[in-house]
């Protein structure tokens, strides 16, 4: 598909907004990119830049379901499915060309006025590991200078594969929609996100340098120097500043760029950040509370960061069916803090329909699980900063066993009309 043909689809279904007055990549794009959050936006005049800038094109659900091809409402489930039967993607014939290998080319933004420098956001990192394989993660970088940058990197599988010897890697950006989609998320060692991907939609591979990369705008070929350096501030997803750490450094050894390449931008603490963030962790959720009960959907909702704060929709079966989905939700997403579980009447993509069910079906002395002193998020700032622990709490929201079920239905019309007024 491409990123092009993305941005095609977006603006044939009247969604993209092109901007056509010159633009600059210090604060001013970011700042338009958050006043328009929801719309994709195609900013054609860079400053500096010969390159075009695409944003905003995966802000909501509705608009990645148009890059997959299948309604929003979907997603989830076939996201699962694809975790659990993951097709290796074909490979195809490269038609990008080498350019010169300077940072400072490209068009990375400087978000906000305390960044610690312009950062490259939408970077999905592709390692490769002689047992492991393939593994699709997103890190965002720091440009040090011209060919010299330094990545945030949490415990996870690429810094497993670095602790294990790698030292050369690919940065893509400009990615298919479904690679955009299933890069955030995390399951077992081995199992590579790009055989989600391909699964979910067909995905095709190219080699560069060495290095099987999705079929992406830019690929940039990096290696670790051996040193350290501050990465941040850097404004997370709670659209706060997170904290200044040592981090490794890398050199960019070669860049390639497809013709006609678009830079895809990321606002970070945006609505596009939560969505690739978020969205990712909810087929985790939905596998883990498949187990333990009948799962209709999950939702990391955009309020509650789309990290932090989870609604669960299930068909009650069995009187704890409500906290046994609490405790598999936290199991399938373990950095998530609040959790509220509901049953199939309720819209969890509603904040109203969830305080309506929080409000007429939860008794608190019964319904409501506390968990303190659990590890935590390091992007929640109420928590402890020294060991990250936090007190977690569900909600069980579902209407009780012990009652008359039509005593916690909605009246409804009998009467239908087509008249309008």
């Amino acid at each position: 598909m491409g990123l092009a043909s993305f941005i095609g689809q977006l603006e044939k279904a009247g969604r993209l907004k092109r901007v056509k007055e010159e633009v600059s990549t210090d604060q001013e794009m970011a700042a338009i990119m958050a006043r328009h959050g929801g719309t994709p936006l195609l900013f054609e005049k860079v400053k500096g830049s010969g390159y075009p800038v695409a944003a905003n094109l995966c802000s909501s659900r509705e608009l990645v379901s148009i890059g997959l091809g299948m309604p929003a409402e979907k997603m989830v489930k076939a996201m699962a499915e694809a975790i659990d039967s993951p097709k290796g993607p074909e490979t195809r014939e490269a038609d990008h060309r080498e350019i010169e290998p300077d940072l400072e080319k490209l068009p990375i933004l400087f978000h906000y006025p305390k960044d610690g420098g312009r950062y490259m956001s939408s970077s999905i990192i592709i390692a490769n590991d002689k047992e492991h394989g393939l593994n699709a993660s997103y890190h965002r970088i720091m440009v040090l200078g011209k060919d010299r940058a330094v990545l945030r990197i949490l415990p996870r599988h690429f810094d497993e594969y670095i602790k294990r010897g790698l030292k050369e890697f690919a940065v893509c950006i400009g990615s298919d929609p479904q690679v955009q989609a299933t890069a955030g998320i995390s399951c077992e060692i081995g199992k590579s996100e790009l055989s989600i991907a391909n699964s979910l939609k067909k995905t095709g591979l190219v080699k560069l340098a060495g290095h099987m990369v999705p079929d992406s705008d830019f690929v940039i070929i990096m290696e670790f120097t051996g040193e350290e350096a501050d990465e941040g501030p850097f404004v997370d997803l709670t659209g706060t500043y997170d904290i200044v750490r040592k981090q490794r450094v890398a050199r960019v050894k070669k860049v390639f760029a497809k013709p006609n390449a678009v830079y895809h931008a990321l606002l970070p603490g945006g609505l596009e950040h939560k969505v690739l963030m978020g969205m990712p962790k909810e087929p985790t959720m939905y596998r883990e509370v498949s187990k333990a009960c009948d799962c209709r959907d999950v939702l990391l909702t955009p309020g509650g960061c789309s990290w932090l704060h989870g609604a669960v929709k299930i068909s009650k079966k069995g009187p704890e069916d409500g906290k046994k989905a609490i405790e598999a939700a936290f199991r399938g997403h373990k950095s998530m803090k609040h959790v509220i579980v509901v049953d199939d009447d309720i819209d969890i993509s509603d904040p109203l329909d969830l305080e309506w069910a929080v409000a007429t079906r939860v008794q608190a002395d019964k319904d409501v699980i506390m968990r303190p002193n659990e590890k935590g998020s390091s992007l929640d700032p109420s928590s402890n900063l020294e060991t990250r622990e936090t007190a977690k709490v569900g909600i069980d929201a579902t209407i009780p066993s012990d009652r008359k079920e039509s005593d916690f239905k909605r009246a409804e019309f009998s009467l239908k009309t087509d008249k309008e007024l």
